[in-house]
């Protein structure tokens, strides 16, 4: 426990904990970096953040990750998402195991590319059984 979670009082942690993934664009923008480079830093945090929410007992994160208003972006820029979505599943499976993170995906399937929904289908069977999270991931929404 560090002196931050070590001030909570652990009698009024949330059930279930909710966050809208926006702004990477504008975090990268303001670095001078590509857009998906702050997609990328947005994938890594939310990675920290389900680590802390599973250690703090939370019981559902939901993750508003792409909205059906995101296909109007750049095609590059929704290409680069998605292929990162496949990319980070593919990454974080072997920790979603060890830390029994069960991840579902919330939206609509229609539209998605076959390798995101593949991808997904695949990491949501492998951690039907893990019950100390659920993470739902919210695409097309």
């Amino acid at each position: 426990m560090n002196d931050q979670t070590a001030q909570l009082d652990m009698n009024r942690i949330p059930r279930h904990i909710a966050v809208i993934m926006d702004g990477n664009g504008r975090w990268a923008r303001k670095r001078g970096l590509p857009r998906l480079q702050g997609h990328y830093a947005g994938y890594k945090t939310l990675h920290n953040v389900v680590e802390a929410a599973a250690g703090l007992g939370v019981e559902v994160l939901t993750a508003y990750a792409f909205s059906s208003e995101n296909w109007s972006r750049p095609r590059e820029e929704v290409a680069g998402l998605m292929e990162l979505v496949v990319v980070a599943l593919r990454a974080e499976t072997e920790m979603m195991m060890r830390e029994g993170v069960r991840i579902l995906r919330t939206g609509r399937s229609a539209g998605l590319p076959e390798a995101v929904r593949r991808e997904f289908d695949a990491v949501s069977e492998q951690t039907k059984d893990n019950s100390r999270i659920i993470l739902n991931i919210c695409l097309n929404y």
